[in-house]
């Protein structure tokens, strides 16, 4: 039998204005082992997040990760596959747990199939194919601060950037779960321009500032949204009136991916002003950037 682990990191994308661009890669993991067994069948246990409710056979997403690697490398998909998840990240909540699950099937699969090959801009590309956008996977895969684009060819790419240490993201999860889908549905098709370029400024000054000057009343105006928060809204009236009264405070608070989770900004400086905003339903995590994004051991390695 061979076995790997696979440790993937929980995500924000968005950010408020870069939509669909940027994401931030989260101190809180997935961890998966992986084996082939040489046995016929998928086997999958899961503990944590989404125990009881996830397929565990060929329709869990993770399997469909590993087999869509083994196909695209061109290897005869395994006769026996046993997977047990360990998972914390939060299902439905904008925290990346699709691309955590994702990222974690196809480096499994290159990682279990030496024989094959998949460079690591195949993975990106083959995670972006299967999650619809580059901006959970991208920070999933390198960590930090990433920003995505699609070039001229349709191929994915990133830059991954180190924010400043004093800021730290702070995830506001609630209860109730929202599928990426159904907020995505309330978008429009068409922008005013005055948005556009509204939150393409906003976009640019936030890097800026989680990079080099990551002063609160900079992350506040940097974190200003015009193109999906608004829109969204009606289907997170809790979330989205949590955001307003934070950022009403002086906290840089968004929509964390698709949401309903928050996301804020932490600074010295503004700590203590997200705990009275919040009620006794939400779950605050304070947590760190993850700097190097998915990992891939060996057990022996361990």
């Amino acid at each position: 039998m061979s076995t790997v682990v696979i440790r993937v990191p929980a995500t924000s994308a968005n950010l408020g204005p870069g939509f669909d661009s940027l994401g931030l890669a989260l101190g809180l993991y997935d961890e998966i082992e992986a084996t082939l067994t040489g046995e016929p069948g998928v086997r999958v246990t899961v503990e944590g997040e989404g125990a009881g409710e996830l397929d565990l056979g060929e329709g869990h997403l993770i399997v469909k990760a590993m087999h869509k690697a083994f196909d695209r490398m061109g290897i005869a998909r395994p006769a026996g596959i046993r997977l047990h998840c360990r998972n914390r990240i939060p299902h439905a909540r904008g925290l990346g747990s699709s691309s955590a699950a994702i990222c974690a099937g196809l480096l499994a699969a290159r990682a279990l199939a030496p024989e094959g090959e998949l460079s690591d801009d195949e993975v990106f590309a083959l995670a972006t194919e299967m999650e619809g956008h580059p901006d959970n996977v991208a920070p999933c895969l390198a960590g930090g601060l990433t920003i995505a684009w699609t070039d001229h060819s349709g191929a994915p790419r990133m830059v991954k950037l180190i924010p400043d240490a004093r800021v730290r993201p702070v995830a506001i999860v609630p209860a109730t779960r929202l599928a990426t889908e159904t907020a995505r549905g309330l978008l429009p098709k068409d922008v005013p321009h005055k948005d556009a370029s509204f939150n393409a400024g906003r976009a640019a000054l936030l890097i800026a500032a989680l990079i080099q000057r990551p002063d609160r009343e900079l992350l506040l105006a940097a974190t200003e949204d015009r193109l999906h928060q608004g829109y969204r809204a009606p289907a997170m009236p809790r979330s989205a009136g949590l955001v307003e009264r934070l950022r009403a405070v002086g906290v840089p608070a968004v929509v964390s991916g698709a949401g309903p989770t928050i996301l804020a900004f932490s600074t010295p400086d503004s700590q203590d002003l997200i705990a009275p905003e919040v009620g006794n339903d939400w779950h605050i995590q304070l947590m760190d950037v993850d700097p190097v994004g998915a990992n891939v051991q060996f057990p022996e390695t361990r």
